[in-house]
């Protein structure tokens, strides 16, 4: 008999490809693809299941189907369709809790795999230079999908000393980018001026989503020899880029505010719809987060395919021209930053152990 896996979240474009690829490894005898309404992509030859995790039926979808590894991707940052922010927090959080009571009362799963995010480390002016897994926070998440991802992990850890012979990886993956990416950060690159915080020039990481459904394969499956899939891994593509790198690559201009501006432009833009402005991705726009990815090498024994800059090049390729060519958008910077006192050049943060130069 081989696996049988349960992925939640497969309506989202993320879950779908997770789905399709994972149905394909010879180890994998049967996928259950579960989620709240019925998905608009294909997903190969999985069992759809559309059931809603905040409800209690997802206990009686574990025991029906005997499922032996469990991949929850429901736990986003966006709504799918017309929800509200409060629909996603009680799928972020409530749903996580009874998967998790599904799962502890379920003699056949010995394997959770929990997508996770680089967003529990939050974003602080005294924050180290590059996080490892077991820095504690500076300053928690105050609201928005960081708190849900802190909130997360609490339950996910509960779980794992109630049920220490399950296998529990947890991932943190750093922004998602890619042509069919669906986050925040996403939706704030494709606006057509993107607001920014006046002195600063914050340090992003992403990673690729093909990177994503890759290590998500190798975490639902047993380990290599050498490598370990249980506890809690960093994901993100090598390298750094400045916010203002990124808004050249896009050939789209900025928009330098202050921060009571800021705050009234994220409110603005979160009224038309186009993006989710919380408290949370200012913080991130303000003072960056750069995470430490070893144990994702040396434990885990991933390496992604993309580093942070290709991951960003294929996700601007899917964006179109921007409004303004990107030497254009570069010229215009670097004129405007030799006005301002020392160059325009906000302070440099120290670069870790691990991070390249």
């Amino acid at each position: 008999m081989g696996k049988v896996v349960l992925v939640t979240g497969a309506a989202r474009q993320l879950g779908g490809r997770f789905v399709r690829r994972i149905q394909r490894d010879p180890e994998v005898e049967r996928v259950i693809a579960v989620d709240a309404v019925p998905p608009a992509h294909e997903l190969g030859d999985a069992e759809f299941i559309q059931t809603d995790i905040r409800k209690p039926a997802i206990a009686r979808v574990l025991a029906e189907t005997a499922a032996d590894t469990v991949v929850h991707l429901d736990v986003t940052g966006t709504a799918l369709g017309g929800g509200s922010r409060a629909t996603v927090k009680e799928t972020n959080v409530i749903g996580t809790m009874q998967l998790l009571g599904a799962c502890q009362k379920s003699p056949a799963v010995q394997r959770l795999v929990v997508k996770s995010s680089t967003n529990v480390y939050g974003s602080a002016p005294r924050d180290p230079a590059v996080f490892t897994e077991t820095t504690p926070a500076k300053s928690l998440p105050s609201g928005g999908f960081a708190k849900d991802t802190v909130e997360v992990e609490g339950y996910v850890r509960g779980f794992a000393r109630r049920r220490p012979d399950v296998a529990v990886c947890v991932l943190r993956f750093a922004n998602i980018l890619g042509p069919a990416a669906d986050t925040p950060l996403a939706s704030y690159f494709a606006l057509p001026v993107l607001p920014t915080v006046f002195g600063y020039d914050p340090r992003l990481q992403f990673v690729h989503e093909d990177d994503v459904v890759d290590v998500l394969r190798l975490a639902a499956h047993e380990p290599r020899r050498g490598t370990l899939n249980s506890g809690t891994f960093n994901i993100a593509g090598d390298g750094v880029l400045l916010l203002s790198q990124c808004s050249r690559r896009l050939g789209r201009p900025t928009v330098p505010l202050l921060l009571p501006a800021v705050t009234w432009a994220g409110s603005l833009v979160r009224t038309l719809g186009m993006t989710d402005f919380s408290p949370e991705q200012f913080r991130l726009l303000t003072h960056g987060r750069v995470v430490d990815t070893v144990q994702m090498r040396e434990t885990l024994g991933f390496t992604p395919r993309y580093t942070t800059a290709e991951a960003f090049a294929d996700f601007a390729r899917g964006q179109g021209a921007g409004l303004l060519p990107p030497e254009t958008v570069a010229g215009a910077v670097d004129r405007i930053a030799a006005t301002l006192p020392g160059g325009g050049r906000a302070p440099r943060a120290r670069p870790g152990p691990h991070e390249r130069p």
